[in-house]
């Protein structure tokens, strides 16, 4: 992602992932790009990619400097002296409260980007939220890389920080979490204080994006994941007594080396009797300098078939999910002035005749149908 710098002439900021090979070479491509449109700009590179092979990102035209991670954000580093908060372009704001992963995923790079876990204080977390809210934010939701290992300084955990979140900074109307280890919500060892608010806090969203990655036990101990499909199947029937319209997504890697077509279909299985109706679908990505990158791989070609057949599953997942709000009124957070998302996220579309709504206004709409994927409301009667 490319970004001119504020107060920085012509100089252009491009922020790197190494999740993907693809968003690698597409950070490649965006830097050649710039350089080519703009020979003249200096080309400052920071982000995972660059994090874990600075001098390769040296060598690209126009790139005069690699800033590490720990230091982006930090408005020093970009000649800023009055640390602030980014400027604000979304109804909802993303607060990271995390940085880092102490796990080590055989299909994954991150780690080696970002470094061990860090958290972010609760003070800090509070003054951050309040800030946010203060310029107009209705809707926070807590990013980071693996929140679900979120820890306080008395070894409190992610669901006491948000009580304490919402407790202190009641001007929080909607508080959401990004995506999570399902392990935090095993309903015998996870975290309780996260369970409590599910159970007691209409505040926090009835949403949960899992990172999930397979719905098959032997391909996620192979991806070495800390969860099985039994405890996912009994967190979701315990999250859906409690909230039954609850929003879940998942992320899902399809082709991972040694998947066979049986244990591809128990995935495939999983999703469907699960009826997990928001998906992530993620064609498996070699990361070379990772241990499934050694493994034996499935041919990309039916990597991409299998993806294709879990997106089928999960659109009809999706719809079914969506029938339940026919006939329903939901409170919709605006984002363009015909569109916004549920509490359960929801997207949601409005009538062609009704009026433009204002940006970041919560509003309730009538849901009289669903099409391509959204819902469709007007304005209740």
């Amino acid at each position: 992602m490319a970004h001119h710098a504020r107060g920085q002439d012509d100089t252009i900021i491009v922020n790197t992932c190494a999740v993907t090979t693809t968003a690698e070479r597409q950070a490649r491509q965006a830097i050649r790009r710039a350089h080519r449109e703009r020979p003249d700009a200096k080309i400052v590179v920071t982000g995972c990619a660059s994090e874990i092979d600075a001098k390769r990102w040296m060598e690209l035209p126009g790139v005069v400097r690699v800033v590490p991670n720990a230091d982006k954000l930090k408005p020093t580093t970009w000649g800023d002296s009055k640390p602030g908060l980014p400027p604000s372009r979304h109804a909802r704001a993303l607060l990271q409260v995390q940085q880092g992963c102490d796990h080590r995923c055989t299909f994954c790079i991150i780690p080696y980007g970002r470094g061990d876990s860090r958290s972010t204080p609760t003070a800090e977390a509070i003054s951050r939220a309040r800030a946010l809210t203060e310029a107009g934010h209705r809707e926070i939701v807590l990013t980071g890389v693996d929140i679900a290992s979120w820890q306080g300084t008395d070894g409190e955990g992610l669901g006491r920080m948000c009580r304490t979140l919402l407790q202190d900074v009641p001007a929080i109307e909607r508080l959401r979490l990004s995506s999570i280890d399902p392990v935090i919500l095993d309903p015998e060892t996870g975290d309780r204080d996260l369970w409590w608010l599910l159970e007691n806090e209409p505040r926090l969203m009835p949403h949960l994006h899992l990172s999930l990655q397979a719905g098959s036990d032997l391909i996620l101990k192979r991806m070495k994941r800390r969860h099985t499909t039994t405890q996912v199947a009994s967190m979701l029937q315990h999250a859906r007594a409690l909230r039954p319209n609850i929003g879940v997504g998942a992320d899902l890697i399809a082709g991972f080396p040694t998947e066979t077509d049986t244990l591809f279909n128990e995935t495939l299985s999983f999703i469907e009797e699960q009826a997990i109706p928001f998906l992530h679908v993620f064609p498996y990505s070699e990361r070379p300098g990772t241990p499934a990158a050694r493994m034996p791989a499935v041919p990309n070609g039916e990597r991409q078939a299998r993806a294709a057949q879990l997106r089928a599953v999960g659109e009809a997942n999706r719809d079914t999910f969506l029938e339940k709000f026919v006939g329903q009124t939901v409170n919709v957070l605006i984002e363009t002035p015909d569109r916004g998302h549920s509490p359960e996220f929801a997207p949601v579309r409005f009538a062609a005749d009704a009026s433009p709504a204002v940006r970041g206004s919560i509003i309730p709409m009538s849901i009289y149908s669903v099409s391509e994927g959204h819902l469709l409301g007007r304005s209740p009667a």
